[in-house]
């Protein structure tokens, strides 16, 4: 998994509007990237709805946010406007980011194993560099807990 003081590793895929979203773009904004398990199940759905809850806040911040998952570009669309999420969400259907990042790998849980996503989010600063790093994240107050952490490193 990538650390905290690490290059974050570029890449590019596709929005709910089937539209590429490539990291090497958002140089000099802060980044706020979350890895999600899957749409429309009741932790990701709250996730989705508190950070698009704060994107406005986000903004003025100059921060993006981006939700990733390895649900199609289709899904996300049924989800964003079922849910009236205003984030951008990425579709990482192959897990090829996923697992660059390092959040793609063995789960357990009641007593299976099986790959799948760690909810991870990463905080990119301007120039390219992962500045805080939450594993495993608990969705509850995880939102307020970006903007905090973001308003700390940016003053």
């Amino acid at each position: 998994m990538l650390s905290i003081g690490e290059k974050a590793i570029d890449f590019c895929l596709p929005n709910q509007s089937e539209e590429d979203v490539c990291l090497e773009d958002m140089k000099g904004k802060w980044i706020v990237l979350y890895f999600y398990p899957k749409d429309n199940t009741p932790g990701c759905t709250l996730e989705a709805i508190n950070f698009s809850k704060d994107l406005e806040d986000l903004t003025k911040a100059n921060t993006l946010i981006y939700g990733i998952s390895a649900d199609s570009c289709q899904s996300h669309v049924k989800f964003r406007n079922k849910h009236d999420i205003a984030i951008e969400l990425l579709s990482d259907a192959d897990h090829a980011v996923m697992e660059k990042y390092g959040v793609w790998g063995e789960k357990k849980m009641y007593g299976k194993t099986f790959l799948g996503i760690s909810r991870t989010t990463f905080l990119i600063d301007p120039e390219g560099v992962v500045k805080h790093v939450w594993k495993k994240v608990r969705v509850k107050g995880h939102s307020e807990s970006v903007k905090e952490k973001l308003a700390e490193l940016q003053s």
